[in-house]
């Protein structure tokens, strides 16, 4: 169920995009709405804070939609999340381990100083990684071009989210070798 709805929160500028042409604005509020509660309620202990800040930040952007009796308050959703992520990673680097660094040591327990300090760094990458990808989030928003908002947020986005993925992982793979 996690898993299911995961994806249909990664989907979530085509589901809005789509929902919006094919449904009514209460009809879509309503399947995400449903959608949010059971996302937390099926979220495990790990994921509670953040799948109940992303089931806020939603909750939000649909509260704020149907108040308005206007669907471009979905539109912020994402920019939510970028929000949401940034300070999850900028508050983790005040911590004595980073959200990289616990995500590591998961596969690495006895992480040298030296990998310490790599994750840091990786943390500090998707601390900006969040700050850009959120203005241009946000620049979707404002330019109120729909087909704009969908191809950058759920297409483009995670385009380059995966390319920064991948090229962490190849920096990582050539520092172990290097080791």
């Amino acid at each position: 169920m996690k898993l299911l709805f995961s994806v249909i929160l990664i989907l979530y500028p085509l589901t809005v995009y789509f929902g919006l042409q094919y449904l009514s604005l209460n009809s879509i509020l309503m399947l995400l709405l449903l959608i949010t509660i059971m996302r937390l309620v099926y979220s495990d202990d790990n994921g509670k804070k953040i799948g109940g800040m992303v089931t806020l930040s939603l909750s939000l952007v649909l509260v704020l939609s149907w108040l308005r009796d206007d669907p471009n308050g979905l539109l912020w959703y994402p920019v939510l999340c970028n929000i949401i992520l940034f300070w999850l990673f900028a508050y983790s680097l005040k911590q004595p381990k980073s959200i990289i660094e616990r995500i590591a040591r998961i596969k690495e327990p006895d992480m040298p100083y030296n990998g310490v300090v790599y994750t840091r760094k990786v943390t500090k990458i998707w601390c900006i990684f969040f700050l850009v990808n959120g203005s241009f989030a946000t620049a979707t928003v404002i330019n109120g071009n729909m087909q704009v908002w969908v191809l950058y947020n759920g297409l483009i986005s995670y385009i380059l989210m995966g390319l920064l993925i991948a090229s962490e992982w190849l920096v990582r793979r050539r520092i172990h070798n290097e080791v």
